[in-house]
C-alpha cells in the first residue's frame, strides 16, 4: 500500500471572558495522500453552541489544494439541514444539493480559471488552504479571488451550496509553537481582506500550521464577536493500512 495518512483531533474552545477556555466543540480528521498525489480530507465537525452544528465532509484535492470533488452533510439544532455534492472541472464547477431553505438545487458556474480552493468549513482544512501562498516570496500578502465556500455563514451552518468569494492570505513568518499535541516549528498565517466578499466581514483570523509539506493544523484563533480558539489535541501519521 502506497498511501499515507495523518489523523487526529482538534479541540474548539471559547476565549470570551465569561466562557474562557471552555470546550465548545471538536473535530476528528483524516488526511490521506494517495499514490497519485491526490489528497482526501475526511472531517467530522461538532459545534456545541446553540443551535449546535454537526458537519461531515469528504473533500478530494490536488497536491496544491485545488478541489476535485466534495460531499457535505449538515445538521443544525440536531436536525437535518442539508447535503450536497460538488465537482470541479477546468472551466466550470457543478453542484447537486438539497437544504431546508432552498430545497433541491442544481448549480453550474462557468469559470475563467480553475478554482484554487473550496472551503467546506473543517478547521483542519484552513491549514491546507495555506498551500496557496507562495512561500518563495517571503512574508507578505496575496489576494486570491477565485475561491468557493460551501456556506457563507461563519460557522458553515447553512447550505450546503456553492458560494464564490475571495480573500487574502498574509504570511507572517516561522516561529516555534507549543500546543496540546507537542512543540512544533510552525508557519504563522492570517486570513485578511474579507470585506465585500462575504455577507458579513469575517473577524481577524490567525492560524499556525507545521513548517513542512504536511501543513498540519496546529492552532488558530478568531477575534471580534466570535472569540474562538482551535488547537490540535493529538495526531498520528500512518504509512499505509492500519497501525
Amino acid at each position: 500500500m502506497q498511501h499515507s495518512s495523518i489523523r487526529g483531533t482538534i479541540l474548539y474552545t471559547s476565549k470570551k471572558p465569561e466562557r474562557m477556555d471552555q470546550e465548545r466543540g471538536r473535530e476528528y480528521f483524516t488526511l490521506t495522500r494517495q499514490r497519485d498525489n491526490v489528497m482526501v480530507l475526511q472531517a467530522h465537525c461538532e459545534i456545541d453552541d446553540a443551535p449546535n452544528v454537526i458537519r461531515d465532509v469528504v473533500l478530494a484535492m490536488h497536491s496544491d489544494g485545488a478541489p476535485i470533488d466534495c460531499s457535505v452533510r449538515l445538521s443544525v439544532g440536531d436536525k437535518y439541514e442539508g447535503s450536497g455534492w460538488m465537482r470541479f472541472a477546468k472551466d466550470y464547477v457543478e453542484c447537486e444539493t438539497h437544504n431546508q431553505r432552498d430545497g433541491r438545487m442544481t448549480q453550474r458556474i462557468e469559470l475563467d480559471a480553475p478554482v484554487k480552493w473550496l472551503q467546506a468549513h473543517p478547521i483542519f482544512g484552513d491549514a491546507q488552504l495555506m498551500r496557496l501562498y507562495d512561500l518563495s516570496q517571503g512574508p507578505g500578502k496575496t489576494f486570491f479571488p477565485n475561491l468557493f465556500l460551501t456556506s457563507p455563514d461563519h460557522r458553515g451552518a447553512t447550505g450546503p451550496l456553492l458560494f464564490k468569494t475571495g480573500f487574502g492570505i498574509r504570511y507572517v513568518g516561522e516561529e516555534t509553537v507549543t500546543v496540546a499535541a507537542g512543540e512544533f516549528r510552525a508557519r504563522h498565517f492570517q486570513i485578511v481582506d474579507t470585506a465585500g466578499n462575504l455577507p458579513e466581514e469575517h473577524p481577524p483570523y490567525n492560524l499556525w500550521c507545521t513548517a513542512d509539506d504536511d501543513y498540519l493544523f496546529l492552532k488558530a484563533g478568531v477575534e471580534g464577536y466570535m472569540q474562538t480558539h482551535y488547537e490540535l489535541l493529538d495526531y498520528e501519521k500512518i504509512e499505509g493500512g492500519l497501525k
